[in-house]
């Protein structure tokens, strides 16, 4: 589809609306000032002040506030005469088709996290299967670096005494939240790309399943690891780069000052290319056209796309932390022990801990990620509404009967 949005703009003659919608009455006699006997009744015409309510009436169908009849011994047009609103009345145009779990027109912020629900309660088995292998595998890989790290973190018996060892353990706690921060980065991505055809079947009203679902997303499955490493790789360039010169002089200074570079840099990366999962499945082109497709539609809206998504991941955190309380509290009776080496951080350590609370952690994730990644896929599609006018090819697919025929709205950008 290209570009330009496929609406008439408001008052066009092709829109049905204004005084070239249609002609007007034939006048009488040949003086060009005169005109039909039958005119229609002054209030139908003049436009209402202020506090003045549209006068109650019967609605026809096609029909504005403002119809007038045809003039006498002619037959009646196609289409009533019309000016105003085509749905009748005051206030906007006619409520949009929803065949789905959001509205076929541009969409608040409100519409989007109600939409993102609604696809995990209405398809919640082919969605929570997904989210929860890829939750177990990053989990589990998260348990392997945990226990391999955690020795070499600092307890208050081995708190580091020289500026080398407390360096070293700066260094070894950044390894580990940075891995744990990427691996939640490709789980997003994959998440986001493999419930992607299950999103446009919930935008449509269409049943989804597990197997359908497998099906759309397996001959894209080299694509999808290929745009995967893409973006894992350029996330890793934009936080680590401008921390890389003090890295290598050995300045701890120099590298601290590199870190909230890394992290603007890092937020870029992630906004400026965070629809190119869904871009990638649903258009079915390269990795490289569904980077450049997601900077194309995030342009002009990076901070809407990015306020979006950072309320959306606080929700996340906020609902996923309150999942994994009480796992937490189960592994800290449960440790050896008990409060104290909570306390000390001796318990986390202790394999019994590490597992109970990445069962926790598992469960938080594979309730709360759908719901980021639905988001990310409903903004690819509000963005293509906005932009391109997706809502009449959406329309059709889902079979609304007659859908933008007499839509006035064109769609705003951004």
């Amino acid at each position: 589809m290209n570009d330009s949005p496929g609406w008439a703009a408001p008052g066009s003659p092709s829109d049905g609306q204004g005084p070239d919608a249609a002609p007007r009455p034939p006048a009488e006699g040949s003086g060009a000032s005169k005109w039909s006997a039958a005119q229609p009744p002054p209030g139908q015409w003049s436009s209402p002040d202020a506090g003045q309510t549209p006068p109650q009436q019967q609605p026809q169908p096609n029909a504005g506030w403002g119809t007038y009849p045809a003039p006498p011994g002619q037959q009646p047009p196609a289409a009533p005469y019309a000016y105003g609103n085509p749905g009748g009345g005051w206030g906007g145009p006619p409520p949009a088709a929803k065949p789905g779990v959001i509205p076929l027109r541009p969409l608040g912020l409100g519409e989007i996290l109600d939409g993102a629900v609604g696809i995990l309660r209405g398809h919640w088995r082919s969605v929570l299967s997904v989210s929860l292998v890829v939750a177990a595998l990053s989990q589990i890989a998260l348990l392997v670096a945990q226990r391999l790290t955690m020795d070499s973190l600092p307890t208050p018996s081995t708190e580091p005494t020289t500026p080398g060892e407390a360096v070293r353990a700066l260094g070894d706690a950044g390894l580990l939240y940075g891995f744990q921060y990427y691996l939640e980065i490709v789980g997003l991505i994959l998440v986001t790309a493999l419930l992607a055809p299950t999103v446009s079947r919930a935008v449509l009203g269409q049943a989804s399943t597990l197997g359908s679902t497998l099906k759309a997303v397996r001959p894209l499955t080299g694509r999808m690891l290929g745009l995967t490493g893409l973006l894992l790789m350029g996330s890793l360039a934009a936080g680590l780069l401008p921390a890389l010169p003090g890295i290598l002089l050995g300045s701890a200074a120099l590298a601290a000052l590199g870190v909230p570079v890394g992290l603007v840099l890092l937020a870029w990366f992630y906004v400026t290319f965070a629809l190119a999962p869904p871009a990638l499945m649903l258009e079915r082109g390269t990795p490289v056209a569904a980077l450049r497709r997601s900077a194309k539609l995030v342009k002009g809206a990076w901070w809407r796309v990015c306020g979006i998504s950072l309320l959306t991941w606080v929700i996340r955190t906020i609902t996923s932390t309150v999942i994994v309380m009480p796992f937490a509290a189960i592994a800290m009776v449960l440790a050896p022990g008990g409060l104290s080496a909570f306390l000390d951080g001796s318990a986390t350590r202790e394999w019994s801990v590490l597992i109970i609370t990445g069962i926790g952690a598992v469960v938080g994730a594979t309730v709360t990620m759908p719901m980021q990644t639905g988001v990310t896929t409903l903004l690819y599609i509000d963005q293509r509404i906005r932009r391109e006018a997706l809502d009449l090819e959406l329309a059709r697919a889902a079979g609304v009967e007659g859908y933008g025929s007499t839509s006035t709205t064109a769609p705003t950008g951004g």
